[in-house]
């Protein structure tokens, strides 16, 4: 056989058995796709929203329009179905969605694309598409993008406590579509669950619950519940002032000034620092010179009482002790921290108010 026949029956056996040696792909070996296969992960709140799909190029040809035909479903992608998975229950676009897997395709459109999401996630493609397995489908607007996109892509924009826009891309167009989670109430029903393992028996654990559930005005009751749990495993400053907190958020003003005076007797003068200068923060400053005063009790040598005295001095207008006390507080405090001092005097010198 000369060469060219050769040749000749190479290029005949590889139309016969579909192998295409210049794109390098296999049904039965691990080479290269045409169009990479990709996976992006987006936490929303703590709810993990996972795309995965393969990315076809454009090469110079006509997408939408062309490629892709108006009004036919598109599987958002090529090769495998893409997939969209959500680790809880969302609404997309206002309408809710169950936790699972989806099939992702397309309906496009010159003016709108219909977005549609199959509960069947396992097929080749949209080839055997079927209606009937929808879950969901919503119609939005595509938008215009001034910079070309070779390899179609997903990205999350907008990226919010509880929602993120997912965008699809490629050519000119931008497809988004809203995601949203109800991340309070997921978060609500996750700790039940976080609380139930070993975590069970760390105070923080139980504070920092109780604190979530009151900073998102979820229930108070249970808050309560976690701020008690807390205390019994180890009564401290931090959880005693929670407890203060959901009290106050119950409408128990004694119990909630009980659990208040309990947790500045238990506060060191450095917790007692920190929580007025945060108090001082929020705008609560009477507040706060009443916490200075009391942190002066537990040791006025310190540098910490001494800082408080030179910051209740300011509150009355005398700057003389407040420098008098500042210089104290510098001298007495540790290494890392008198240039900070240092400033602090430097400013009442100015007469600045540093409170």
């Amino acid at each position: 056989m000369n060469r060219q026949l050769a040749i000749a029956t190479l290029i005949a056996f590889e139309c016969v058995l579909g192998v295409q040696t210049t794109s390098a792909q296999s049904a039965l070996l691990k080479l290269p796709d045409a169009s990479p296969a990709a996976r992006l992960t987006q936490r929303i709140g703590i709810t993990d929203v996972t795309i995965s799909y393969h990315r076809p190029l454009g090469r110079g040809r006509k997408i939408f329009g062309g490629l892709i035909t108006y009004g036919q479903v598109w599987r958002a992608g090529a090769n495998l179905n893409t997939t969209i998975e959500f680790g809880d229950a969302v609404t997309i676009e206002g309408q809710p969605l169950a936790k699972g897997v989806y099939g992702l395709h397309f309906i496009p459109g010159e003016d709108s694309r219909v977005v549609i999401f199959s509960r069947n996630s396992t097929s080749w493609g949209s080839f055997t598409y079927d209606k009937t397995e929808d879950a969901l489908r919503v119609t939005v607007n595509p938008i215009s993008s001034i910079e070309n996109q070779e390899a179609l892509g997903f990205d999350f924009d907008n990226l919010r406590p509880d929602s993120a826009v997912v965008a699809m891309r490629w050519e000119k167009v931008v497809v988004p579509f809203k995601v949203q989670v109800n991340t309070p109430e997921i978060v609500e029903q996750s700790l039940r669950n976080q609380l139930r393992g070993r975590i069970q028996f760390e105070w923080q654990a139980w504070m920092e619950a109780a604190n979530y559930l009151l900073n998102n005005k979820l229930s108070a009751d249970e808050a309560l519940k976690y701020a008690d749990q807390s205390i019994s495993i180890e009564d401290r400053f931090e959880n005693e002032i929670t407890k203060s907190r959901v009290l106050t958020a119950l409408g128990d003003k004694e119990q909630a000034g009980t659990a208040y005076d309990k947790a500045i007797r238990l506060g060191n003068q450095s917790q007692l620092h920190d929580f007025a200068r945060g108090l001082q923060a929020q705008g609560n400053q009477a507040e706060a010179i009443e916490l200075f005063r009391a942190n002066i009790q537990k040791d006025p040598n310190s540098w910490v009482g001494h800082n408080e005295a030179a910051r209740v001095a300011v509150s009355k207008g005398d700057f003389a002790t407040a420098i008098k006390e500042m210089k104290l507080a510098e001298s007495e405090s540790p290494e890392s921290l008198k240039s900070q001092h240092a400033d602090l005097v430097r400013r009442l010198e100015n007469k600045e108010d540093i409170n």
